[in-house]
């Protein structure tokens, strides 16, 4: 054996003895989508109207901050719809129009009798509601990434705004769905009044005309444990802008109240802690409602200046204090979110799927085993140590890049053994016509893997476009089998090539005088 062929054997020895390592054992090592291992589907849909009412209300709220301390006064101001909002009673058009230059980038003004009427630039409407799909794709997926699930998928599905969601081994749905569609919006407010038994009990405190910068806010039936209301929902009047929101949080962790009972301790970033504090100090002995997706959950006395640390207390149980670090953590939604579709795939369906698969791929191959050596005898041998070579690249690569196998991927596993034997196909053909020219066995063989190389790659390169246009453009199980796919393609060059020479070479090389090949 001569040093260029003991190095290829090495090489090859060396990349079958890697795959194996990064395979073994499979059933630890190699990831399993959603159609093999059962878990959940989700399609949602972004509700990108809502996001917009929201910019529009936080725009009014700012002009109508602007206008009192401008001193400009004005007899209503309200917001009409997701992307409109009107001014009446202007007492002094010129300075309105001076502290309302902001809103002009935003909004466009369409005059009218004694009042002005507000709509969102449609540049700018697009521009939020493609926002609010972005956040709510990147807020979605560090809530399933704290999940713990192996290779989840959160990709934008359909429309514009919808979703898609796959949880591979997840057998809670309903906690999974929670913790995905929670706003999660936290506010901290002074309580201006209440707690109130009743909506209508906190409107009548202010003669059934509560101001424009107030609003009533619904607790939870137990906030009176912290709040010193009645059992039952009461309500709360607080401001209508919260000073410190979710986005001041650096950090939510699951904790105990001082009764040892189950709470969300929070800290605040360096900005949000220095205005906490001010807050805290200027409000001793005042309630502040902790605010989560429009409900008080508790409304403790503010006893000292609190600076950067807070607890987030109520009837929680030890896992829906750790769900709510967790959605707090990974940050609010910008919009409430509608599931639009829901299936679940059992594990049973999954192994079940694993079966027809495994079954679908020995069945195939042992038909080519039969087909190979019975028509290439023992250069079918040869053939068959290329596509299990083949084969053991494709898991290997598989595990090491984390790749997940879909039921999709199972048919580029297939397809995979099928171009492997094509392959081998074309170089046995060549060969055998080059045996006819007289050459003699050893320049058959290397004739026939020289002249049929380009062939090889042209085909192959050609399948590769193809998958990786479907890489690219796909969403979950296509993906899995273009994956796979490409795996296979850039295996199989290297066996039907490099490995099946090998094997020849190797043969002939133990043999001084070789007069015949069995092919």
């Amino acid at each position: 054996m001569n040093k260029n062929l003991r190095w290829r054997v090495l090489t090859i020895v060396a990349v079958i003895a890697l795959a194996v390592w990064s395979f073994y054992p499979p059933a630890e090592k190699v990831n399993l989508g959603l159609d093999l291992k059962g878990g959940v589907h989700l399609v949602m849909r972004v509700q990108t109207d809502a996001a917009l009412r929201i910019e529009t209300e936080t725009t009014v709220e700012r002009l109508r901050e602007s206008l009192t301390r401008a001193t400009v006064a004005s007899s209503k101001l309200e917001v009409t719809g997701p992307t409109e909002f009107v001014i009446e009673g202007i007492q002094n058009d010129q300075a309105f129009r001076q502290t309302a230059v902001e809103v002009d980038t935003v909004f466009s003004r369409s005059p009218g009798a004694g009042r002005y009427t507000y709509t969102m630039r449609p540049n700018i409407a697009n521009q939020l509601r493609e926002e609010a799909v972005t956040q709510a794709l990147q807020t979605i997926e560090r809530r399933v990434n704290e999940l713990g699930v192996v290779e989840p998928i959160v990709a934008r599905h359909g429309p514009a705004n919808q979703i898609l969601v796959q949880l591979p081994g997840v057998t809670d749905v309903q906690r999974a769905k929670e913790i995905i569609r929670s706003t999660a919006l936290l506010e901290l407010k002074i309580v201006e009044q209440g707690p109130f038994p009743s909506q209508e009990a906190a409107q009548q405190a202010y003669n059934n005309s509560v101001p424009p910068d107030l609003q009533i806010v619904p607790g939870s039936e137990d906030v009176a444990a912290t709040g010193g209301g009645t059992p039952g929902t009461v309500y709360y009047v607080v401001r209508r802008v919260a000073p410190i929101t979710g986005r001041d949080l650096r950090n939510s962790r699951a904790s105990l109240d001082e009764n040892n009972l189950p709470a969300v301790g929070f800290s605040l970033n360096q900005d949000g802690a220095r205005r906490f504090g001010q807050l805290t100090e200027q409000n001793i002995n005042r309630q502040l409602a902790i605010i989560l997706d429009g409900r008080v959950v508790s409304a403790p006395v503010i006893q000292s200046r609190i600076t950067d640390e807070g607890q987030i207390t109520g009837s929680f149980t030890q896992q829906e204090a750790g769900d709510l670090s967790l959605v707090l953590r990974s940050g609010a939604l910008p919009a409430p979110m509608d599931f639009l579709e829901e299936r679940t795939v059992g594990p049973s369906l999954g192994a079940e799927s694993i079966r027809a698969g495994v079954t679908a791929a020995v069945g195939g191959l042992l038909l080519v085993v039969v087909f190979m050596l019975l028509y290439y005898k023992l250069a079918g041998i040869n053939a068959l140590t290329s596509i299990a070579v083949n084969l053991a690249i494709l898991l290997g690569m598989m595990a090491y890049l984390d790749a997940t196998m879909t039921l999709p991927g199972f048919a580029g596993f297939i397809l995979t053994i099928g171009m492997g034997v094509d392959s081998n196909v074309l170089i046995f053909e060549r060969i055998k016509e080059e045996l006819g020219t007289a050459k003699g066995v050893r320049a058959a063989v290397n004739a026939g893997f020289d002249r049929v190389w380009w062939t090889i790659v042209d085909t192959h390169v050609a399948s590769l476009i193809g998958a990786l246009l479907l890489l690219n453009f796909g969403t979950g199980p296509i993906r899995g089998f273009a994956t796979t796919l490409i795996i296979g393609l850039a295996s199989n060059v290297f066996t039907a090539v490099f490995v099946s020479r090998t094997i020849f070479e190797l043969v002939l090389a133990r043999r001084a005088q070789v007069q015949t090949l069995s092919i």
